[in-house]
């Protein structure tokens, strides 16, 4: 399973970007770098570095490392229209992430782990595998036996309305799911320049 181990609130800083959903690190803006040096005076990053920011700062939000992260760039080049649009859209379209979206975990990272212990079924087959992409008209549902874990009630009574995302539904009472569309570009809320990664990919 893909995931980072180390200290997320110096990743946030390091980033200046709330990488992690929980609350705690989405508001450790200081005007210093995290680290020994940090306080020293900031050096103004280069085209490369801002490139290699926001590579990083996608690459942690979806929790993917870089060789997976690579694999879904050249998949998005092999689609028609815009790579960084599809390279966004294979991102979300990942199971963990769209369990994370409809609600049914409180992060991405939660996400993953019931994942993997095989709390999900998509189409009626248990699935444990966090990068399997979801297609239009896929259904995950959490499995009969986890309905009753307190995580899955609370998601019920923490989300709002039947349609979490555009691109997805929710039906609380049966705790599930269902994956309608691929998203739009204008539909992924997060601020992300993903032109800056296909350019750093081109040199």
């Amino acid at each position: 399973m893909a995931r980072y181990t180390g200290p997320r609130a110096r990743m946030v800083r390091r980033l200046e970007f709330p990488v992690f959903e929980s609350p705690k690190f989405s508001n450790l803006r200081k005007n210093y770098a995290p680290g020994q040096h940090g306080q020293s005076r900031r050096t103004k990053l280069s085209n490369y570095g801002i490139q290699l920011r926001e590579k990083q700062r996608i690459k942690y939000l979806y929790g993917v490392l870089e060789k997976q992260f690579r694999n879904y760039f050249k998949k998005a080049q092999s689609h028609t229209g815009p790579t960084g649009h599809k390279l966004l859209q294979l991102l979300e379209s990942r199971l963990d992430n769209s369990i994370y979206r409809m609600g049914l975990a409180p992060t991405r990272r939660a996400a993953r782990q019931l994942v993997t212990h095989k709390h999900f079924m998509v189409n009626n087959h248990v699935v444990n595998i966090p990068s399997f992409l979801m297609k239009p008209g896929d259904v995950v549902q959490v499995r009969d036996k986890s309905k009753k874990m307190d995580l899955f009630q609370d998601a019920v009574r923490r989300v709002q309305g039947d349609n979490p995302m555009p691109w997805l539904t929710l039906d609380k009472a049966k705790l599930s799911g269902s994956f309608e569309s691929v998203p739009a570009r204008d539909e992924i809320p997060e601020p992300l320049n993903e032109q800056l990664v296909v350019e750093l990919y081109s040199k």
